[in-house]
């Protein structure tokens, strides 16, 4: 049982796999079998994910901030929860491998001992029938005194980590951020007297300071998990969570949601970039600051203002919907689709125009816009930093 519970503890893996394509019986000819239509076809983000693997170095500050692929192992904390983890799953792993050891070195010497003493017996003509003993006081002391020790030693520590890590109130001079799950994207939010700062997707926070995380969904069960800074925590509609954690170094931390929640859970990445606290209060500061108004995007402005966009998307002094991502500073970010693909032109373009294309049952839809707004619509947002 301690095995098969460590063994899931270490890692989760997310499995996708592509909507099947459904067939029209009216495509039949006179000569054959009914025809399947041609798949439309699908926009792929800029470079394959080969690509993007290859060019990012998770933690490097000097790594290009692409794709939401790399490091996500629970074996390089970063953060002194999940280095906690760690050595608890080192202490379970060893006292497995320690019980595995024993229980096979027994089986193994009885099997031996075994065919040993039946050649002897038949070599003296005797019966092969082993001696029976029963009952054994030592032997039975033995297994129920040392099964009680390891029990109450994996108790004391689990039950030390949990109050490491499971902690009910801020860290000192810890920064609180609120992480809102939506499907699928996830909502940051920086509370603070000189205005509260809210973006998407991409978390910064100072290196070297705790982080107290609070954590709500706006729809259904997610898990926020960053395995390198902490451990799960589940964000429950209508319930709030905590968590926390504190990044040693600067450096981009990759996770992911852990709790599946609908068809885009496989890409509801989280990327967490610690910062330097210099760095991170100039983050801030620009944060605070109202969108950017270049009047070279004006027809941009008014294509967004026109159309459903505003009804969902804020963006400082133009609008002020409840549904979707910020974007008053989007073009400050790396990534779009909630670190699923990165940000440029093309990709941005091709979202906007069918987000659908890019992640299937995403639920912005398509605003069927011609070329032409849709080239405003991106030069405008691309102005956003």
């Amino acid at each position: 049982m301690i095995a098969i519970v460590f063994c899931i503890a270490l890692g989760a893996t997310a499995i996708g796999a592509p909507a099947g394509a459904s067939q029209d019986d009216t495509n039949a000819t006179a000569s054959g079998p009914p025809v399947p239509p041609a798949p439309a076809p699908v926009r792929q983000p800029d470079g394959s994910v080969a690509d993007l693997d290859a060019k990012l170095v998770v933690c490097d500050p000097d790594a290009p901030p692409v794709s939401g692929a790399g490091v996500t192992s629970i074996f390089e904390p970063e953060s002194p929860p999940s280095r906690e983890i760690r050595e608890l799953g080192f202490l379970v792993f060893a006292i497995c491998i320690g019980i595995f050891v024993v229980v096979q070195g027994f089986l193994v010497l009885a099997i031996v001992r075994g065919i040993r003493s039946r050649r002897a017996a038949r070599e003296e003509g005797a019966s092969a029938e082993p001696t029976q003993v029963y009952g054994s006081v030592p032997i039975e002391v033995a297994w129920t005194v040392i099964p009680t020790i390891i029990v109450f030693v994996l108790t004391m520590v689990t039950i030390r980590t949990i109050r490491d890590i499971d902690i009910t109130s801020p860290p000192e001079d810890a920064l609180e951020v609120i992480a809102i799950g939506h499907q699928w994207w996830w909502e940051f939010r920086y509370p603070d007297e000189a205005g509260e700062v809210v973006t998407a997707n991409e978390m910064h926070v100072p290196a070297g300071r705790p982080i107290w995380l609070r954590l709500e969904s706006a729809d259904v069960i997610h898990s926020f998990w960053v395995p390198r800074l902490a451990g799960k925590m589940d964000l429950i509609p209508g319930h709030t969570n905590y968590t926390w954690f504190e990044a040693d170094r600067a450096g981009i931390y990759l996770g992911q949601c852990a709790e599946y929640c609908g068809t885009q859970h496989a890409h509801m990445l989280i990327r967490v970039y610690a910062d330097e606290p210099e760095a991170f209060d100039d983050w801030l500061a620009a944060q605070r600051k109202p969108a950017i108004e270049d009047p070279t995007v004006a027809e941009g402005r008014r294509v967004f203002a026109e159309y459903a966009c505003l009804n969902c998307h804020t963006v400082d002094g133009t609008s002020d919907g409840m549904f979707g991502p910020n974007l008053t500073h989007l073009a400050s970010r790396d990534t779009i689709g909630s670190g699923f693909i990165p940000l440029n032109r093309e990709n941005l373009r091709a979202w906007i125009d069918d987000p659908a294309q890019l992640k299937i049952g995403c639920n912005m839809p398509s605003l069927k816009l011609d070329a032409a707004e849709l080239d405003a619509v991106t030069d405008y947002l691309l102005t956003l930093n």
